[in-house]
């Protein structure tokens, strides 16, 4: 399972990172770096609590992360 990390700048100056493989996982923060770091942190939760309540099985993932302009 491979997940990509993307994010961009709102237009009020905040910054959304998602990972658009898990819907509902983004996160805002006030620079690029930090909404990335915190939809990573999000991604993980996700599959970890679907592990633990049975709702996936298993599997080796991979996380890309943009390269910063």
């Amino acid at each position: 399972m491979k997940f990509t990390l993307e994010c961009e700048r709102e237009d009020d100056g905040r910054w959304i990172a998602e990972v658009p493989q898990l819907p509902g996982v983004l996160a805002y923060a006030i620079n690029a770096d930090a909404a990335m770091s915190k939809v990573e942190v999000l991604a993980l939760r996700v599959l970890a609590e679907r592990l633990e309540h049975d709702e996936a099985k298993p599997q080796e993932i991979s996380i890309s992360v943009p390269i910063a302009a």
